[in-house]
């Protein structure tokens, strides 16, 4: 139900019926097909903001090179765009790499094209002492550009959060990869330890950008939007790693994460990580599974991972799926799922409203 306080998006003005539809599907309700992200090119902007010239040395969209940069390229990033069914137009301005929390926590970021390498500077896990630095540089930064953003973007676009990260991730890109590997065998306590702490300051840094990216009712974007405190989790490390191993050291870790949030996805990533589905299915707060197979995988919509999903589905979660070319893989997931398809959250690109449409269709039931 909307109120007279609701704020719909100029670049999407039937904002409201689609994050009612959201709202009522993260909460276990149908609204009749999957919940579904479809963007198509719009032929003019949604309004004239002028493009600035990309600045000199600019080898990435994580770069920091350019502050009034990244805020323009902020403010364009949706005008060229229809966002259809479920889909809100978003950008992240303080997002500076795949693991912002390892940023702010003291790596510097090394800047490489599309994307940003946390370079490590923890000799050692032995008594670690993180800490929140007020004044650290890329903290500085993210605070900066969402802010600014928050005023100039209300009511055409929403904020998402940065790529924050955490657990074993976020310790690989402080302490480094092997370096790791090696202390979770020789030294589990001082791993347990440093998780502890890498979990608290997470959250401190989620809160505080939650508070300033947070929409009018409390909803909040990554990859999707959801009715209140929204977030991905992650641990790429995990295809190093046991099912024991990680039972022991990153199932505790997501447990926890979850209760503090309201709505979560965990990005599953590689072949290396299917052994760890009995643990992620195990999480009782985990909401949605977003599987990527992969650089030379079948797509996520190729029937290969269909008993994985079936799985996921017969465990009461939501799927996360993208990867589509055309309209009969869609038709394919629907006959394979049937009625289960209103666990899934489809995103995909489509070539006008039209072809979106087409798109809807094949996944009602």
């Amino acid at each position: 139900m909307t109120t007279s306080t609701d704020i719909s998006l100029a670049y999407r003005p039937d904002w409201l019926a689609a994050r009612e539809r959201l709202t009522t599907w993260w909460n276990g309700g149908d609204i009749g097909r999957a919940a579904m992200q479809l963007v198509a090119p719009r032929p003019e902007p949604w309004e004239d903001i002028p493009a600035m010239p990309e600045p000199e040395g600019w080898i990435t969209h994580y770069s920091t090179k350019s502050y009034p940069y990244r805020i323009n390229s902020a403010l364009r990033g949706s005008l060229n765009t229809l966002h259809l069914a479920e889909m809100v137009p978003n950008q992240s301005p303080g997002d500076l790499a795949p693991n912002c929390v390892a940023l702010y926590l003291g790596c510097r970021g090394v800047e490489m094209p599309g994307t940003v390498w946390c370079e490590p500077f923890l000799s050692t896990l032995e008594n670690a002492k993180l800490a929140y630095d007020p004044n650290n540089f890329y903290w500085q930064f993210s605070q900066r550009a969402f802010r600014e953003v928050a005023g100039l973007c209300k009511g055409k676009f929403l904020q998402a959060f940065p790529d924050l990260i955490e657990g074993l991730d976020t310790l690989a890109a402080m302490r480094g990869t092997e370096e790791l590997l090696e202390d979770l065998i020789e030294h589990p306590d001082q791993v347990h330890a440093a998780l502890r702490q890498v979990t608290d300051l997470y959250f401190h840094y989620y809160d505080m950008l939650y508070d300033i990216i947070r929409d009018e009712v409390g909803g909040s974007v990554f990859w999707a939007w959801a009715p209140g405190r929204m977030a991905k989790f992650q641990c790429d490390f995990s295809a190093m790693i046991s099912p024991a191993m990680f039972g022991e050291f990153m199932v505790p870790v997501l447990t926890e994460m979850t209760e503090r949030v309201n709505y979560s996805m965990y990005h599953w990533d590689g072949p290396g990580a299917l052994c760890h589905l009995d643990h992620l299915l195990s999480i009782p707060r985990l909401n949605m599974i977003q599987w990527t197979p992969g650089a030379g995988a079948e797509p996520g919509w190729h029937p290969v991972w269909w008993p994985y999903y079936h799985r996921i589905i017969d465990a009461g979660k939501k799927i996360y799926v993208f990867g589509f070319d055309n309209v009969e893989q869609l038709r394919l997931l629907r006959r394979e799922f049937g009625t289960g398809c209103k666990q899934l959250l489809v995103n995909a690109g489509v070539k006008d409203a039209a072809q979106a449409e087409e798109y809807m269709a094949a996944m009602t039931f």
